[in-house]
């Protein structure tokens, strides 16, 4: 099994969103890197982190399943679609998504500056300085210590 994090902007689709659709489909990726995990590496039955992103207090704030293979994302030969690429072509798609199932929400949100507290989670790519991927391997070490966090009270 691997072990993701995965980015969205709250206003835009949160874990409140996840939890009350229980199954969606995650589409909307424009970056290459992130394409191949999905279309690549990403398999059912593994877990990733829902993260909170471009928001005040940026956080981990639960968990979700990967239910499907990567599989063409449809919103990119849609012009009337915000993930609209002309480029794309459906004989040969450009971009993937796959479908998640909410978990659980965390006890408690972990921060990214908490997050940089953390000496064991220094090679994590969220901490890396201009890493901007809205998708990212997490080993099964890192995944263990961010839940561990999880019971303790929140660093000050």
């Amino acid at each position: 099994m691997n072990h993701w994090l995965m980015k969205s902007e709250p206003d835009v689709y949160g874990i409140d969103d996840l939890e009350k659709a229980s199954t969606d489909y995650w589409d909307g990726i424009r970056n290459y890197q992130a394409r191949n995990m999905i279309r690549d590496q990403m398999k059912p039955g593994d877990l990733a982190f829902f993260y909170h992103s471009n928001t005040k207090e940026p956080a981990i704030v639960g968990i979700m399943e990967i239910v499907s293979e990567g599989y063409p994302d449809d919103t990119a030969f849609d012009p009337n679609e915000k993930y609209y690429d002309p480029k794309s072509d459906p004989a040969n798609p450009r971009w993937y998504r796959v479908d998640v199932r909410f978990v659980r929400k965390l006890r408690r949100p972990i921060t990214l500056r908490e997050l940089k507290t953390i000496p064991e989670l220094a090679d994590m790519p969220l901490l890396r300085r201009g890493n901007r991927l809205s998708i990212m391997p997490v080993t099964p070490e890192q995944w263990h210590r961010i839940l561990q966090l999880e019971e303790q009270a929140p660093a000050a």
